[in-house]
């Protein structure tokens, strides 16, 4: 019984301990967590405050004691929290304001006035602080902020913040418009230099195709040279005409390998021609086509009761080396080797100038207008047509025209700045310089009326000579019939009225139709000549209206007219 006494004691006296103990250690657990509650909240509070400006960098100092007040102080004073809020907005457009004025710089824009504005704008934002009534009532104050003075520098700051917002709204689209103007920029340049090497590849495709003879064509040369060859005895050489040599008769010369061509040339002549049998034809072509033009002219005698003769050119027998330069200059080595050279550099560099710069432009075929008075040497005047040309009107009226002492009659080609002689010739070469005015204005080969007495008396012939030796080395004009004949007829050459003569059919498409109509002779000069498959389809019928399609050979030669 006694230990069971003594164990109930001593576990009575052992729960009254253990009880005490657990009652303190209760009490020191629940103020540690209202401690660590309060310090929690405190945390809380303190880290939930929103950035002073202390972080913006691009503020004025003026604002350091802003920027360090206390969070009591802040927490006292809820006008600072919203002036805090408003310096976060205005620097925020600062750094908006500073990015467009970067780019605007970067991009070159030319409205200086625009950047200007920028930098102004920022300059704004950032000095608004330092007025006086804002520094001493918001920013150097410990006490509380004035709330007037707050509501009128939020006033100001959102002012700002709007035109900002309106500048910048205007300078993006500005941005993007130039964006797109730089990018069109872009693509036009790279649209011109394609343009510019189909325009010479397109040049040089017609050019082949003006110089290459056409199927067609050659068909018809060796129908014609066959026919020769399988009826001999029907065409007999016969023997030179009083006419041809008859001064009082109407004169022409045509040069020409072209059988079809100086064919229509002959007959738009005759069918426009009040009295036809008053005409004399001088056909010259060369020795590969004398045949070929005689048969056709045999075949197709001319009409009314005109005149004609076909020559080569081999039969002008003074027409040799020793007498003619440009004969010795194609026969020498040296100038062979730069025709070679100097054509595959101008095709290279400009095809659309080929015209002036091939060796068929130094074919002798070309010159033999430089010799007229010696081919004819009983004849006072001779009317030159190229074979490319149409005739529409009688032309008899040119025999009549009084040239005043002058060698040449021809039309005038300028107008404005165009085809004067400084186009034509090197004015950089003081020979050229000192003997011609680059402003005088230059006229067109194709149809010219000479005065054979006068270009003898003027010798004319010996001038072209000169010229020629001197230009051994084409530095004063690149291979052409026409510079030299500026220089040869310079001041011996009288202006005619232009309905003559209308010139371009071979590349303007846009010459009036009046003004074709109205012309006496039209010209196909250019790469598009109307027995080609390129000529303009506009121009054609006027030269295929005067091809005679009753010759056989057209049709078996499949001469598309």
């Amino acid at each position: 019984m006694a230990i069971a006494v003594r164990g109930s004691r001593g576990g009575g006296s052992g729960g009254v301990g253990a009880g005490f103990r657990s009652f303190f250690s209760y009490r020191i657990f629940i103020s540690a967590m209202f401690s660590l509650l309060f310090i929690v909240t405190v945390s809380v509070l303190l880290t939930s405050r929103p950035p002073t400006t202390h972080h913006h960098s691009s503020l004025p100092s003026g604002a350091n004691v802003y920027m360090h007040r206390t969070f009591l102080a802040l927490n006292s004073d809820p006008l600072k929290t919203r002036l805090d809020l408003i310096y976060k907005q205005a620097n925020d457009h600062i750094t908006l304001v500073k990015a467009y004025a970067a780019y605007a710089m970067r991009l070159k824009l030319e409205n200086s006035r625009q950047l200007k504005m920028f930098d102004d704008l920022a300059k704004n934002f950032a000095d608004l602080n330092s007025k006086p009534s804002y520094k001493s009532s918001l920013f150097e104050t410990d006490g509380n902020l004035d709330e007037d003075v707050l509501r009128q520098f939020e006033k100001e700051v959102k002012d700002r913040v709007k035109f900002a917002r309106s500048l910048v709204a205007e300078s993006k689209e500005n941005y993007d418009n130039q964006l797109k103007i730089q990018k069109l920029k872009d693509t036009i340049f790279s649209v011109s230099e394609l343009l510019g090497k189909a325009k010479k590849n397109g040049a040089l495709g017609s050019s082949i195709a003006a110089k290459s003879i056409p199927k067609s064509l050659h068909c018809l040369a060796m129908r014609l040279v066959e026919e020769r060859v399988a009826h001999p005895e029907k065409y007999k050489e016969e023997l030179p005409k009083v006419e041809f040599e008859d001064p009082s008769l109407y004169h022409y010369a045509v040069f020409s390998d072209n059988v079809i061509a100086v064919s229509v040339v002959v007959r738009s002549v005759l069918k426009n021609a009040e009295e036809p049998w008053k005409h004399v034809f001088h056909v010259v072509t060369d020795r590969m086509n004398v045949a070929a033009m005689k048969v056709w002219f045999r075949m197709r005698p001319v009409e009314g009761g005109a005149h004609l003769e076909v020559k080569a050119v081999e039969d002008y027998s003074f027409l040799n080396s020793s007498y003619v330069p440009l004969l010795r200059q194609i026969e020498s080595a040296k100038m062979q080797r730069f025709s070679s050279e100097k054509t595959m550099e101008n095709v290279t560099k400009d095809g659309s100038n080929m015209k002036l710069k091939t060796p068929v432009s130094m074919s002798m075929l070309n010159h033999l207008r430089f010799y007229l008075p010696e081919m004819y040497p009983k004849l006072h005047k001779i009317l030159l047509l190229d074979d490319d040309v149409v005739v529409q009107k009688d032309l008899t009226g040119l025999w009549k025209i009084d040239l005043a002492g002058k060698v040449n009659g021809a039309v005038e080609t300028c107008f404005g700045s165009f085809h004067r002689f400084s186009r034509y010739l090197n004015f950089s070469h003081p020979l050229i310089k000192g003997r011609f005015n680059p402003k005088a204005c230059a006229w067109a080969f194709g149809m010219n009326i000479f005065d054979l007495d006068a270009w003898r008396r003027e010798k004319c012939t010996e001038t072209y000579h000169d010229w020629q030796n001197l230009n051994e080395d084409r530095t004063l004009w690149q291979l052409d019939t026409l510079p030299p004949g500026l220089i040869t007829f310079y001041s011996l050459t009288k202006s005619l009225d232009k309905s003559w003569h209308v010139l371009g059919l071979g590349y303007n498409p846009s010459i009036s139709m009046d003004e074709i109509i109205n012309a006496a002779v039209i010209h196909y000069n250019g790469n598009m000549k109307p027995w080609l498959d390129i000529a303009m389809n506009q121009y054609k019928n006027l030269w295929t209206k005067y091809v005679d399609n009753d010759m056989e050979f057209l049709q078996l030669c499949n001469f598309g007219v």
